[in-house]
């Protein structure tokens, strides 16, 4: 671990004021969605920052915790998603899945920025255990809320969690279709229609 000297502590102490750990964790997931988990060094962090790297250690005790911190935010980032969409509930289970649909998809950013730090984390997965389970645990987390909002259209166990799994397939392939380097015009809207009409109106409330 390197801590300032004290050839860097006083610089080092007056940016650390200047920036909160908040700012390293954005510039962090920035790297990730640009260019993947590789991209998130120090040095690197600290030029886009326009800061010296001595600035890092008064917020993080090494390049392992960064990592640690920046996943762990992203969990509790999904968790509180999670808990918006099981807030959404009125009497029209139907509206109820769309606005999940849409919350689900802008989720992806305007930018797409939070759906490619995803699939980031989707590559890393294959090789770290640990970010694999927590991934696993996601997914689970999202199935089940899905199933949730089916359930209350369909009032059959298989049957909701035989959808949830279906859109949630959905979504993912959505994600990837709309990571393409060139789009057409509206084809995040296209997609949303074509969820919302085959497995929801059409399927559950016809």
């Amino acid at each position: 671990m390197k801590r300032p000297t004290k050839k860097d502590a006083q610089p080092a102490a007056i940016e650390s004021a200047r920036l909160t750990r908040e700012d390293w964790l954005d510039e962090a997931f920035n790297a990730v969605a640009q260019g993947g988990i590789e991209k998130v060094k120090v040095l690197l962090l600290a030029e886009k920052l326009q800061v010296t790297r001595g600035s890092f250690y008064w917020h993080f005790a090494d390049h392992a915790d960064l990592i640690a911190s920046l996943l762990a935010r992203w969990r509790l980032d999904q968790s509180a998603l999670d808990e918006k969409l099981k807030a959404l509930r009125s009497n029209d289970p139907c509206s109820d899945l769309d606005s999940v649909l849409e919350l689900a998809l802008a989720h992806a950013g305007p930018d797409l920025r939070n759906m490619r730090f995803e699939l980031a984390l989707r590559g890393l997965g294959r090789r770290d255990a640990q970010v694999a389970q927590m991934l696993v645990e996601v997914d689970q987390a999202r199935v089940d809320l899905f199933a949730d909002k089916f359930f209350a259209l369909v009032q059959d166990k298989k049957k909701a969690t035989d959808l949830a799994a279906l859109f949630y397939l959905a979504l993912a392939g959505s994600y990837q279709a709309l990571g393409r380097p060139v789009n057409p015009p509206q084809v995040r809207e296209y997609l949303k229609s074509l969820i919302s009409h085959y497995l929801i109106h059409q399927q559950v409330c016809a």
